[in-house]
């Protein structure tokens, strides 16, 4: 199995913005997210798992326990509820939201990890890369 705890950095995306507004994220914080390029820093202690996203602008963490839902306080402050997976190389964030359903899958290799994310009622599928540091 790949090793999912580490350091990583976006380098890339692939329609990032058409996908923060299928969510519900307003323009201003949307342009601001997709303008950065965040870190990501994935940890485990026992059975808890921390994912701490950090921008110039911002810092997040989110704790969590696989199987069992979690919430999540986006940009601009809207909740939404998560619960994750991990099967093989990938871990999977299924979040459900007043603006439907949404699905991060983070697939790990050596050099990184690549997160699809998916809008379920509209389709939109958004790609960020992420190299390890």
């Amino acid at each position: 199995m790949t090793k999912f705890e580490g350091t990583f950095t976006n380098f890339k995306n692939e329609k990032l913005d058409e996908f923060y507004s299928a969510i519900g994220i307003p323009w201003v914080a949307r342009k601001m997210m997709t303008a950065s390029s965040p870190t990501i820093e994935i940890s485990k202690k026992d059975d808890k798992w921390t994912i701490k996203t950090s921008t110039l602008m911002s810092s997040t963490s989110n704790t969590f326990q696989l199987g069992e839902e979690y919430e999540e306080t986006m940009m601009g402050g809207r909740s939404i509820k998560n619960t994750a997976t991990v099967e093989d190389n990938k871990m999977t964030i299924s979040s459900q939201s007043d603006r439907g359903k949404s699905q991060r899958v983070m697939e790990f290799s050596d050099d990184g990890f690549i997160m699809t994310m998916t809008h379920e009622k509209t389709d939109i599928v958004a790609v960020r890369h992420f190299k390890r540091t």
